[in-house]
């Protein structure tokens, strides 16, 4: 019993995850002035489900805190806490020990200090968010008011504010106040096509209020099409409910917490209307319901005035499970190349090869699908961050996002999180001046950071760029040296001066603080992107900003590749990055330097790599660009440019094996994979090859790595 509820547990705190996540991004919404009903009912709802969930296991401290956080999000909702932003500024605090609570119920950190979180949450709920609030105090009535028959003198409430056109204050009676509070509750009720599809039972919302002492007064079934037009996926009905004064509004509204945001629910002071209810004996189902109300012959709404959303059902898998998967469609893939090596074209033909391979290549892409996430979950912490910083440095910033829909695998949306933060840290400490630095240059005293996705063939590009000051080189030269990074009479050009911020315990900062100085930032983005077989480049213009681009495989798992050969090794390039291939005429490739050649193709030159001499392979099996064959690739570094391979074995697909874990991560290489005779093959990394550091696999030759 005890394994059973701790899987329960388990996907409360998956389902506490998610909904962190949703009110992480509504209430950054919030903050830059989305403050739409539909926003705040989803941090409500979010925040609801987690105060539900930490009372059903006990969690006590998260119970408190979420139900004080819950009460204030409540009011904001029901318009009685106006969602400024200093309101805003308030949740998005306890948002932050809401995110400590559930991590102490997970085990996994100690309880946080909520006094002051609840303090202010506890502020707003008496001041109403108001700077000051409004006084009543006792007053001279501002007409006779007759003495009651005990001879006591009604109290007048007189609202003590300046008025600047000179009108006097109005007086109101508490009598007359007491009148009004009298009034119940009405309340009507329509559960939208969404509720239903869901699986909402409206008469669980309806007796809920009927606990509150509520009762059914009417029912409006005039939206109910005859029998035969009857869609059991749509909700026609709407209930009238009268509830006593005396029951807070907010014990009303919890009753309908559940229901899809497009249902009907109004919440109204007055008293309802007494009407005959047409519904049958409450023993029925809600079906026989509908069949047995009375039924106004009215044409049915017309087709395009119904929300016809599709019904999404989902099914909540562990993780582990999708990758034991991905590794199994890998191993059918490396059975495919193995059965492709073996089997002549005939025979493959008779045993349908072609058709498992196309079925192969299915499954593959469906079970990467599954594991495709929009980067959106990651960009949707860069606003809050970037608060922070600014509160923290007083400098004034702006971000602009874009392709947070691209879709990447969640083993590198995963692993991406922190050096998103460094970069994004880097930006906003070393990159945005401040604004007298800036005013100073010309510039707008706000800084400009830009945060972008986009996919190109195999690989995913996650840039942030700010328009700040640029990288002092000077200065990075004078500290590389000062730390024993470099020697003083070391020549590096300036890409590779802008590299060495990336090195183990290099900073410029001059202190240490909470955001920078201890020279482990840009060190950990460089290891976690090559860890995941990506890259990172930097590039930097003085005085204008400073761009840095992670260059991320789309997935780690499966590519198609072309097998080339180079001194009888074989390696695999990207098919994605491939373009054409030519046979070079006698005089179409030519020397421009003793180290540089190019290509000539249909009037455009093209510089031209030999893979040989990047690898360092003996000069004796050096080729003539006659015999050998130009694979013209598209690259982000260079554009297009072609390089010399010996030949083509085949195209195949390939099942990407890291290297990390053996070898330390080497420029111009992504990876290896098994081919099939069971041989293994380097993966090449193209636009590392093509770039002007892909000259630095010259200093670590790769002879026999491959063999």
């Amino acid at each position: 019993m005890s394994e059973e509820l701790d899987e329960i547990q388990a996907i409360f705190f998956e389902e506490c995850a998610e909904g962190l996540a949703v009110a992480e991004q509504g209430l950054s919404a919030m903050a830059m002035g989305d403050v739409s009903k539909e926003v705040i009912a989803g941090v409500f709802r979010a925040v609801h489900s987690i105060k539900g969930g930490s009372g059903a296991f006990g969690h006590a401290e998260l119970l408190a805190f979420s139900h004080c956080f819950e009460n204030v999000l409540d009011e904001v909702r029901g318009g009685k806490i106006p969602a400024t932003s200093e309101v805003t500024k308030v949740m998005l605090t306890a948002f932050d020990i809401l995110t400590d609570h559930v991590a102490a119920a997970q085990g996994t950190a100690s309880p946080p200090a909520d006094q002051a979180a609840l303090a202010a949450l506890q502020e707003l709920l008496e001041s109403k968010g108001a700077a000051a609030p409004v006084t009543i105090a006792a007053a001279e009535p501002v007409a006779p008011v007759a003495e009651d028959q005990f001879g006591f003198t009604p109290v007048v409430a007189i609202v003590e504010e300046f008025d600047p056109f000179g009108f006097e204050p109005v007086g109101v009676t508490l009598d007359e106040l007491d009148g009004a509070a009298a009034m119940p509750w009405t309340v009507r009720f329509g559960p939208s096509r969404a509720a239903l599809a869901n699986g909402a039972e409206p008469l669980l919302s309806i007796r809920e209020v009927e606990r509150l002492g509520g009762t059914v007064v009417a029912v409006d079934s005039s939206a109910l099409p005859p029998l035969r037009d009857l869609d059991p996926n749509e909700s026609y009905l709407v209930w009238t409910l009268s509830v006593p004064a005396a029951i807070e509004e907010s014990a009303i509204t919890e009753c309908f917490d559940f229901v899809a945001p497009d249902s009907v629910v109004e919440i109204t002071r007055g008293v309802a209307p007494q009407q005959p209810v047409p519904v049958a004996p409450p023993t029925l189902t809600l079906i026989e319901k509908v069949a047995t109300a009375p039924v106004a012959r009215a044409p049915a709404p017309a087709p395009e005035s119904r929300p016809m959303d599709p019904v999404q059902q989902t099914i909540r898998i562990d993780l582990t499970k999708l990758d034991m998967l991905l590794n199994l469609v890998g191993e059918l893939v490396i059975r495919g190349s193995i059965l492709s090596d073996r089997l002549s074209p005939a025979d493959q033909e008779r045993v349908e090869l072609p058709e498992l391979a196309r079925l192969t290549r299915e499954i593959q892409d469906n079970v990467m699908s599954l594991r495709a996430q929009p980067i959106r979950q990651t960009f949707s912490r860069v606003p809050r961050m970037l608060r922070d910083l600014t509160s923290e440095t007083g400098k004034q910033v702006i971000l602009e996002v874009s392709g947070e829909t691209t879709e990447v695998d969640k083993g590198v949306i995963e692993k991406i999180g922190d050096p998103l933060t460094h970069m994004i840290r880097n930006a906003v400490d070393h990159g945005i001046e401040s604004v007298e630095e800036r005013l100073a240059a010309g510039k707008s005293p706000v800084g400009l950071i830009t945060l972008s996705a986009e996919q190109k063939g195999a690989r995913i590009f996650v840039r942030v760029s700010d328009d700040g000051k640029g990288i002092d080189r000077p200065r990075v030269r004078a500290k590389a040296v000062e730390k024993g990074i470099i020697s003083a009479d070391a020549i590096l050009s300036d890409e590779e001066i802008d590299q060495l911020i990336c090195a183990p315990g290099f900073s410029t900062a001059d202190t240490i603080s909470s955001i920078s100085g201890r020279g482990v930032g840009m060190d950990v983005v460089r290891s976690n992107v090559e860890a995941l077989g990506g890259r990172v480049d930097i590039s930097s213009n003085p005085g204008a900003g400073t761009t840095f681009t992670m260059i991320l495989p789309l997935t780690l798992a499966i590519l198609d590749g072309m097998i080339v050969r180079l001194s009888g090794q074989r390696f695999v390039l990207p098919l994605a990055n491939v373009i054409e291939t030519v046979r070079p005429e006698p005089g179409q490739v030519r020397p421009m330097t003793p180290t540089t050649e190019v290509i000539e193709l249909r009037g455009q030159y093209l510089p031209v790599k030999r893979l040989t001499d990047l690898f360092g392979f003996h000069a004796d099996t050096r080729r003539t660009p006659e015999e050998s064959l130009v694979v013209i690739v598209e690259s982000e570094a260079a554009g297009n440019v072609g390089l010399m391979v010996d030949t083509i074995d085949d195209r195949r697909e390939v099942v990407i094996k890291s290297l990390d874990q053996n070898l330390h991560p080497i420029r111009g290489l992504g990876g290896a994979t098994i081919l099939g005779d069971g041989s293994i093959a380097l993966i090449l990394d193209i636009d590392a090859l093509v770039s002007s550091a892909g000259q630095l696999l010259q200093k670590f030759p790769l002879k026999g790595l491959a063999a």
